[in-house]
């Protein structure tokens, strides 16, 4: 956290500096953007230990696709005007009990489990309101490779190898349908020619991996705020918030927000739908808090989110924290 909050004062005292200005544009064909959360980032390697999230979105200046239309007119919520965009994602996720070390974890402990999807998304901006529709396709169980990723990497960093993978969830085939409203709020000028806005927004998910109810607020900060809805994060996440607005020069801003959850149905604390699994007595209420920094310079965009979630089940003995990063860069 040290070495964070160095990085993240150095990249402030450099925005504060002139920057050369860019010549405009051709226009792209859209943003591609790596996301990468990990417990590590706050020194521990439990529960929530990582994910990988992988997400293209077409450039506006593209032609939205027949099949993007047609839905979104169909989607009973969504506003009649507006303009109409779309996205993909591939990820990976994976949830380990507090000690990897063990190959017979205590019951009261979270259980092995790994999440291999994809995701289509779509999204519909009328001014200063975003909705998000997002339809997730994927496999629960050994069919994750999560077990083969997580031995990989611990290796390839010479950490604790895990032992407990046997004991994961089972095959599952999971689906998500996942939608979200984003309200753009007042933008106003303060100290330093900064701004300050504030976006709330309302969710919810619904399937056999996911069932929950969410609402939540960010603020941001910074220098000339871009016209976006911060950086794209994995869960809960949608393919359109990976879009951003080139900038002519150097541009930053610093988050934070809360985010609240009702869960009536989470498979890596609940366990296998249909067949007998491990399980936790899962909390039906989560609260996140995240805080972090976005730097943007003409086609590239990098942040840095770091959350620190409540317990999610009731033998949990303490809150949870990770990292995310992610980069973004049109093409």
């Amino acid at each position: 956290m040290k070495l964070l909050m160095m990085l993240i004062t150095a990249l402030l005292i450099a925005a504060s500096g002139p920057f050369p200005s860019w010549a405009a544009e051709p226009a792209r064909n859209g943003t591609f953007s790596f996301v990468l959360e990990n417990d590590l980032f706050s020194g521990k390697d439990r529960h929530y230990t990582n994910g990988m999230r992988l997400i293209w979105v077409p450039d506006k200046a593209v032609p939205t696709p027949k099949w993007a239309m047609k839905l979104a007119g169909l989607v009973p919520w969504f506003p009649e005007q507006g303009e109409v965009n779309h996205g993909y994602a591939l990820g990976q996720s994976m949830f380990t009990p507090s000690d990897i070390t063990l190959t017979d974890p205590p019951s009261e402990e979270r259980p092995y489990a790994g999440w291999l999807y994809a995701t289509i998304g779509l999204a519909l901006e009328s001014g200063r309101q975003l909705d998000q529709l997002g339809i997730t396709l994927g496999m629960v169980g050994p069919a994750s490779f999560a077990e083969q990723s997580q031995t990989f990497i611990h290796r390839f960093i010479d950490s604790d190898e895990p032992e407990g993978w046997d004991t994961q969830l089972e095959n599952e085939p999971g689906i998500v349908l996942t939608c979200q409203r984003s309200w753009r709020g007042l933008v106003t000028t303060t100290f330093s020619g900064n701004q300050l806005d504030f976006t709330p927004y309302i969710g919810a998910a619904l399937g056999n991996v996911f069932t929950y109810g969410s609402g939540g607020l960010t603020v941001r900060y910074g220098r000339i705020l871009p016209r976006d809805y911060g950086p794209p994060r994995i869960q809960p996440g949608l393919p359109g918030s990976g879009d951003f607005s080139s900038k002519n020069d150097f541009g930053w801003y610093l988050f934070a927000g809360i985010e609240g959850r009702a869960v009536a149905r989470n498979i890596f604390l609940d366990g296998n739908t249909f067949r007998e699994s491990r399980s936790v007595d899962k909390k039906p209420l989560v609260g996140d808090l995240q805080f972090g920094i976005v730097l943007d310079w003409s086609d590239i965009r990098l942040s840095y989110t770091h959350v620190l979630r409540s317990r999610e089940f009731r033998t949990q003995d303490s809150h949870d924290d990770f990292g995310s990063f992610s980069l973004s860069i049109k093409f």
